[in-house]
């Protein structure tokens, strides 16, 4: 039994009018997601940055070499708002994570460029964050991790298909 169930069943007593059994998955993904939330920012933090910093490192770091990509290929990947975007490419370049670089085909626009400290940071972040969240499955048979993974697939795709065909937004990865 876990803290779910106790909920589950406190409801079932009472409110038996209603189909509380509807909170066995979504109680457990948000307590879940508040536990993983707190060790990626425990991760983070050994390596000076926020989660939103992460995440900007992270997407210039999977686009490939130069580990470069405009503003709004930034706000595509990240979905998150272009101002808020402005803030945190001039927040990472005060620090010395990102660099920004003349467009070579379009002189009115800049590319974000991930620095070598970034890198080295975003590397070491994503390192320790997988130990991390290994750590959390490491009691459990690797056939349930991946029925567990391609059920959380399969409502994630859903949904993310139901808001828009693309699908997407920030991924902590």
């Amino acid at each position: 039994m876990d803290s779910v169930d106790r909920i589950i069943a406190a409801w079932t007593r009472e409110r038996p009018d209603l189909p509380v059994g509807l909170m066995e998955v979504w109680s457990r993904v948000t307590r879940l997601s508040r536990l993983l939330d707190r060790e990626r920012s425990r991760s983070f933090a050994h390596h000076d940055l926020e989660t939103w910093e992460f995440d900007v490192l992270a997407a210039l770091r999977r686009s490939g070499e130069p580990y470069r990509m405009s503003p709004g290929q930034l706000l595509a990947e990240l979905e998150v708002a272009s101002g808020t975007m402005t803030n945190r490419i001039s927040r990472l370049s005060e620090r010395g994570l990102v660099r920004r670089r003349r467009h070579p085909s379009d002189g009115r626009s800049a590319l974000v460029e991930l620095t070598d400290e970034g890198r080295d940071r975003v590397d070491g972040a994503l390192s320790d964050l997988l130990a991390s969240e290994g750590r959390l499955l490491d009691d459990l048979d690797r056939g349930d991790v991946e029925r567990l993974g391609g059920g959380l697939r399969a409502v994630l795709g859903h949904q993310e298909n139901r808001v828009s065909p693309r699908g997407g937004g920030p991924s902590h990865g």
